[in-house]
Order: structure tokens, then C-alpha cells, then sequence
């Protein structure tokens, strides 16, 4: 069965499901993107990675990471395999020891991991066929605005502009106290401004 692979193209928050996102992915070759529903945490999951935040203690998706490695098992691909009323099935495609193991995973979950072992995402054509789309205009090209589309509780979402007049010192403190409470869209923000002060 032809394998297509696929790139993450955009997070975004879900239309059609309440407190839900999508992730894009995008075929290499070709033009159509196949959305796939997923949950807050994993969008933070996802972003997180894509914009090379370290939380400060290994999230769930971090942490099964570690296992596989402490375990000398590696994560080569991930598979999305089969869709059966709407819902994406996956698998990932491990090695141990010249072994390949085949784990059965949400897409969701799947994703989160091939972000960080930076692994290839694949799909068979039947699949990107049923639940693959065109786009007229993308939801976004840019990877590294991928974290601004994940919303937060409105308490924890504060105006960026403010910490212009922070100090740099404050700054770094604001980042710490932000990763330690998981509020990793403020983190984003102002590992921005940082940045931007050289």
C-alpha cells in the first residue's frame, strides 16, 4: 500500500469540536492536509516541542521518551494506519536491538513522541484520500507561530506589550515561574521578548 508522508503544518483550535484542536498535517508531495482532532494538552504537548520550550518537569509525552531510551528502544516512524468513523487511528514503529516492536497509539500521542524523537509521520493513500482536505488558504505556514494558536485560561493569557518595560532580570524570573506553572503560552511570549533584547 503506498505510505505518503506527512509534515505538521499548523496547530489551531477546533471549529466543529468545543476545547478541542486540530494539528494540520500536510503532505510532503502534494497538496492535501489531513486535521486531526486533538486535546489541549497534546496541542501543548506538540507546540511546546515545536517551539523548543522545556517544561520544567518531563511531561507525559517527555517521560515516555525517557523510558523508551532508557530502554534502548528507539521510536523510527509513526504510522496513522486506519480511520474508522471519523477517528485516526496510529501506530508507532520502535526498535530494539535490531527488533522492530509496532505500539498501537492515539494520533494525538503519536505525534507529541515523533516531535521528539523527530521521526517521519506516515499515512497510507486510502486514508489521505477519505480524510484528507484542501485548503484554500492555510491555517498557518509558520511552525514557530504554532504555540499563539493554543488558548489558555483567560487569567493566565496576559497582553505582551507589558513586558517591554520589564527588566531583563524580571523577565528571566516571569519565564521560570510560567514554565513552573505549565502556562506555556505566557512562556513563549516572553522568551520572545528576551530573545529580541539580545
Amino acid at each position: 500500500m503506498e505510505r505518503i508522508q506527512l509534515e505538521i503544518s499548523a496547530l489551531s483550535q477546533s471549529v466543529a469540536f468545543n476545547q478541542s484542536f486540530a494539528v494540520i498535517l500536510a503532505e510532503v508531495n502534494g497538496n492535501r492536509k489531513l486535521p486531526v482532532v486533538i486535546g489541549m494538552f497534546e496541542a501543548q504537548a506538540i507546540a511546546m516541542e515545536l517551539e523548543d520550550i522545556p517544561p520544567s518537569r518531563p511531561l507525559t509525552h517527555d517521560l515516555f521518551k525517557n523510558t523508551l531510551e532508557t530502554f534502548n528502544i528507539s521510536l523510527v516512524e509513526i504510522i496513522i494506519s486506519e480511520l474508522k468513523e471519523g477517528v485516526f487511528y496510529a501506530q508507532l514503529v520502535c526498535e530494539q536491538n535490531e527488533k522492530q516492536l509496532i505500539i498501537d497509539s492515539r494520533t494525538s500521542d503519536a505525534v507529541a513522541l515523533a516531535v521528539r524523537f523527530k521521526c517521519p509521520i506516515y499515512t497510507y493513500e486510502p486514508i489521505m484520500a477519505e480524510g484528507g482536505i484542501i485548503l484554500e488558504e492555510d491555517v498557518s505556514e509558520n511552525k514557530d507561530a504554532a504555540i499563539d494558536q493554543i488558548e489558555k485560561p483567560e487569567k493566565t493569557i496576559k497582553n505582551s506589550s507589558s513586558y517591554a518595560s520589564k527588566s531583563s532580570k524580571e523577565l528571566e524570573n516571569l519565564l521560570q515561574k510560567a514554565l513552573s506553572e505549565e502556562n506555556y503560552e505566557i512562556a513563549a511570549k516572553l522568551r520572545d521578548e528576551i530573545k529580541k533584547r539580545g
